[in-house]
């Protein structure tokens, strides 16, 4: 797929969001991604895994024994990108606020995983699902995410293998131009900041 052809998709679904952002990261943004509006349609979610497999290096895709992202964002690209490339899914919860395996799912030792994100803002969520991954006992040989918006700066410690990078600028809490801080603040993302 192309640039224009992931933004149409995210456009088509009305998954770009504008007004002010406390994003998962603690910074704030005039733009957030919905990816979950971009992920509801089954059809749309698997062309844009399909899409997102192929960007990663054959290589790197022939030593992935499973896919494991964090919920809750990660969730549904991760399921579809475990089903693009034939291995099995699971996710990370936080139900105490530290990442780990539930609901029957184990990590088999020395298995090489993919980390699958929607949105890649830090990277502070995916280091600390990588590290939860290695408690486990498997090992995070790369990243992919649906979209980047680091700007190229996020590292995970590991090959990143984004669909597309957005560049949107975020803001620290004492950064917030006055024009953004005059809109009332939406939180949607899923970890505490």
């Amino acid at each position: 797929m192309t640039d224009e052809e992931i933004i149409g998709e995210l456009r088509g679904c009305d998954a770009l969001l504008e007004g002010h952002f406390l994003l998962s990261s603690g910074r704030h943004s005039a733009h957030y991604l919905q990816c979950a509006r971009v992920l509801m349609d089954p059809e749309r979610a698997s062309r844009l895994a399909f899409a997102l497999s192929q960007k990663i290096p054959r290589d790197i895709r022939s030593q992935i024994d499973v896919v494991v992202s964090p919920a809750m964002g990660g969730l549904i690209i991760g399921h579809e990108m475990g089903r693009a490339l034939g291995k099995n899914a699971m996710f990370l919860e936080r139900p105490e606020g530290t990442f780990e395996l539930r609901r029957g799912f184990a990590m088999e030792k020395g298995a090489r995983a993919l980390m699958v994100e929607d949105v890649v803002t830090t990277g502070k969520s995916s280091v600390e699902a990588i590290e939860a991954v290695k408690r486990e006992g498997g090992e995070v040989i790369a990243e992919a995410a649906l979209v980047d918006r680091s700007s190229g700066e996020a590292d995970m410690g590991v090959p990143f293998f984004p669909l597309i990078q957005l560049s949107f600028p975020t803001y620290a809490k004492g950064e917030v131009p006055e024009s953004l801080k005059a809109v009332p603040i939406t939180k949607p993302g899923s970890r505490k900041a």
